[in-house]
């Protein structure tokens, strides 16, 4: 009797054992520029328990520089970004088991340089950067790509006349009310508001425009958890402005610099999964990842360290339980893998990944 209590001891602890090794394994996905070697779209498997990594696929497309998935992670949505009439988005069937994709349809975005893809499940968007505009595609049941519906232009009035000089969007973002998309309007520091409420396929009315410091250009959009903070970070000013948001109003309540010798080069910006911390990437003088501490209550941020970074972190990412942060280095044809603690926010360098120009980092569970 007790060696056969023993017995099934040992088999619920193998089974409780291969459940978290299953459960801890992440599928990754990395988008690339293909100018330098890279083939594509890369696929591996991570860890987020100890931080080891094995690779799966290679997925080949010229450009893949941004990807999402949809909610149910079975399609994966992946911008060319072309200089040129050839910008498209391109939907994929996605394995996140084996990491493979198939390619379903692809169409042209009509704005050049497509930097930035995001989805709702009705429609998907591109931020077309160099195109200055932000095209509208709506999903058929399968998650294929119908031909553009629409194309909503960005605009001027920002001071600096050597990037400022023409439109640019940089990112779109679904509010987690699901009634607006925003975009952020770099050249004329300000955030857009569409409304996709009152028609989820089509979001034709631009409803308002919330304005950021002048010679901020706007780049990269988050929300908290409960849809009540937004956080975005600006290229040019490398600082983070906070907002309020309340049905559909954003009203800035703070703006907090991430390096005090700007260089005119933030790009990224994400919080902890536990809300707690905000971490936002800066190509400068000291590449590096600037981290801060978020009041749950107010929403405010103080700044806690500054973490350095290879060169050039275009993107980066955070395992959903929290425990690592992993960096695509693009100049230095790296992915940096650290290990973040809970408690601090703080990060501690435990790993890289090579690969040529990295730019996008995804995660699937």
């Amino acid at each position: 009797m007790i060696k056969k209590c023993v017995l099934g001891g040992l088999l619920l602890a193998l089974t409780a054992c291969s459940s978290t090794t299953k459960v801890d394994e992440l599928t990754m996905i990395v988008g690339t520029y293909t100018f330098a070697g890279s083939e594509g779209i890369y696929t591996y498997k991570f860890d987020q328990e100890n931080g080891t990594v094995r690779p799966l696929e290679v997925i080949k497309m010229k450009n893949p520089s941004y990807l999402t998935l949809s909610a149910n992670q079975q399609v994966m949505y992946v911008v060319s970004e072309n200089h040129d009439e050839t910008a498209a988005v391109s939907a994929f069937k996605f394995d996140k088991e084996s990491g493979k994709a198939e390619l379903i349809n692809s169409q042209l975005t009509y704005g050049e340089d497509p930097c930035y893809v995001a989805t709702n499940g009705k429609i998907v968007t591109t931020a077309n950067y160099s195109g200055g505009s932000m095209s509208v595609f709506p999903l058929r049941y399968d998650g294929s790509l119908e031909p553009i519906d629409t194309i909503f232009c960005g605009n001027i009035g920002g001071p600096d006349m050597s990037r400022q000089e023409a439109p640019h969007v940089h990112c779109t973002a679904f509010t987690p009310d699901g009634k607006q998309l925003l975009a952020t309007d770099f050249s004329a520091d300000r955030i857009l508001h569409f409304d996709v409420e009152a028609d989820p396929s089509k979001p034709h009315l631009l409803l308002d425009t919330t304005p950021i410091d002048a010679d901020s250009g706007p780049r990269h959009i988050i929300f908290n958890h409960d849809g009540k903070f937004v956080y975005i970070i600006s290229e040019l000013s490398e600082a983070v402005t906070v907002c309020s948001y309340n049905q559909g109003k954003m009203e800035v309540i703070q703006t907090i610099e991430t390096h005090p010798q700007a260089d005119r080069h933030a790009a990224d910006i994400h919080l902890s999964p536990d809300g707690k911390f905000l971490y936002a990437s800066v190509r400068d003088i000291e590449d590096g990842l600037a981290i801060f501490e978020v009041d749950q209550q107010t929403g405010l941020l103080t700044k806690v360290g500054y973490q350095p970074t290879g060169k050039h972190p275009r993107n980066f990412n955070i395992t959903p339980n929290g425990k690592y942060v992993l960096v695509a280095d693009m100049k230095d044809n790296k992915i940096e893998v650290f290990e973040r603690s809970i408690k601090t926010g703080l990060l501690t360098k435990a790993d890289e990944i090579e690969l040529s120009m990295p730019v996008c980092v995804v995660f699937a569970k």
